[in-house]
């Protein structure tokens, strides 16, 4: 069994309704990152000096020996920069979700009582702002419990909130099954949050992002100006709020540096930014962690079925019948490789008519002689499966006319007589007059023409069965 693990359909095309509080038309949630402290150092105990997200072009590691010039980059951001955004947030009375790295909040502790004076959330951003990728599974959990104990000790409380950010495979994973986090946010991979099972439970995700961020004044292509920065945030932001205006709100994080738009020049834009949106009614600007509880609270978890997680004998149970009388279809679909996008009707669809698509010619003309006349004898013994004995009535073909099913079974017995295999369409799609005419007309096609055409209409009534069955 092949099982494809990567989600790459999400909601699909209709996304729920958030409903943030009094009816907010956006959420626009603040992160500011305090790593200042908890970066690369061999005074850190680290084997070389930071190298990213900093001021300096073209920075990069020295092993053995501390970067002076860098450290001084980030003890910007605690000593001026923390405190021209503590200024600014607490001025326009915006809380904000600190992601604080453990060992940098403990060498903090002033920064982390005016954190706490403000009511700001202050989730954990790893023990270490250092890379995970190349981490041990083991070593990764020690150093996540690492985290929480020493922000449990700095702060009074443990973080509810996780973001590792220099992640590696296994971190959401890990993190989830440490058990005591209401959301993770290492992901970027939509505009609300979701639910993901992993680590033995229904963890709640709730994305972060790396273009609305500050950090790209220090990537390229990025920012120059202030100005650029604040052209960005309001375009997204417009897009956003008009959605919500449209009925589908969605959720926008902007992600801050101290040492980033900490400096005057940047944070002009931030403040712009700031004064754009508090001149709009219907925005909701909360902490992470209440966005979590909203989000447990309307939307908790659901269990549901879901194929690419079904065993084999369940899987052909289920959808062994989607194509008229033909198990096999289901079967050999099993072994495709199925993964989250596969639980939804049009995942299991493709699936199937892959599958379909592929086989012999021989066995496809099975697939076609599989399916009954149109109120044909079948019908009239109530010898149908239930789900042509239904797709029938929905057009009226099980309350026809003497009449009309005469017609229908002479016309029934001309088609298989030219074409080897029975008159099939999807009922759904017509009426009994627009039936009629599909029959007359499609009498006459070469046997080539209608047998593609048969094959579409049996891909077509999977599809209805499939959306009966799936959302």
């Amino acid at each position: 069994m092949t099982r494809y693990p990567r989600d790459l359909r999400g909601y699909g095309a209709e996304a729920p309704d958030p409903q943030w509080p009094n009816g907010a038309k956006a959420a626009v949630q603040f992160v500011l990152n305090y790593e200042e402290g908890g970066e690369n150092c061999i005074l850190h105990g680290d084997a070389a000096s930071e190298a990213f997200l900093s001021d300096i072009p073209g920075a990069a590691q020295w092993p053995g020996q501390r970067h002076w010039n860098m450290e001084s980059v980030y003890e910007y951001g605690s000593r001026a920069g923390f405190w021209r955004l503590h200024r600014l947030f607490t001025g326009a009375g915006i809380p904000l979700t600190i992601y604080g790295v453990a060992t940098a909040l403990a060498r903090s502790p002033e920064q982390v009582q005016a954190m706490k004076d403000a009511d700001w959330e202050i989730a954990s951003h790893g023990l270490k702002w250092v890379e995970h990728k190349d981490m041990a599974e083991d070593e990764e959990r020690a150093a996540i419990a690492e985290a929480v104990r020493l922000h449990t000790e700095v702060t009074g409380e443990r973080p509810r909130g996780w973001y590792t950010g220099r992640c590696s495979a296994n971190t959401v994973r890990l993190v989830a099954e440490e058990g005591g986090f209401d959301y993770i946010s290492d992901t970027y991979d939509d505009d609300l949050p979701y639910w993901l099972e992993t680590g033995g439970r229904d963890q709640l995700i709730i994305p972060y992002t790396l273009e609305a961020n500050d950090m790209r004044f220090a990537n390229s292509p990025g920012w120059i100006t202030g100005e650029h920065f604040f052209q960005y945030l309001k375009d997204a932001f417009d897009v956003i709020y008009a959605e919500g205006e449209a009925g589908a709100p969605k959720m926008m994080t902007i992600g801050l540096h101290c040492r980033l738009v900490g400096r005057p020049g940047k944070i002009a834009g931030l403040k712009r930014f700031i004064d754009y949106i508090q001149g709009f009614e219907g925005v909701w600007c909360p902490r992470r962690i209440d966005i979590a509880e909203h989000w447990a609270e309307t939307h908790p978890p659901v269990k549901r079925e879901r194929p690419s997680q079904m065993e084999r004998e369940d899987f052909v149970a289920k959808f062994g019948s989607i194509f008229e009388h033909s198990p096999w279809i289901a079967d050999r679909a099993y072994d495709l490789e199925l993964g989250p996008a596969h639980d939804c009707a049009a995942g299991v669809h493709n699936a199937l008519c892959r599958i379909f698509r592929t086989a012999s010619e021989d066995e496809r003309l099975g697939v076609l002689t599989a399916h009954p006349d149109l109120a044909g004898k079948l019908a009239a013994a109530g010898r149908l499966t239930a789900e042509s004995t239904s797709e029938q009535s929905s057009a009226g073909l099980d309350m026809v006319t003497d009449e009309e099913r005469e017609t229908f079974q002479r016309l029934n017995t001309e088609y298989v007589e030219k074409h080897g295999f029975p008159f099939i369409i999807a009922v759904r799609d017509h009426n009994k007059a627009s039936i009629m005419e599909a029959f007359h007309r499609r009498i006459h096609n070469d046997r080539a023409t209608e047998f593609d055409e048969a094959c579409r209409q049996v891909e077509r009534i999977a599809q209805f069965r499939l959306q009966d069955l799936l959302p």
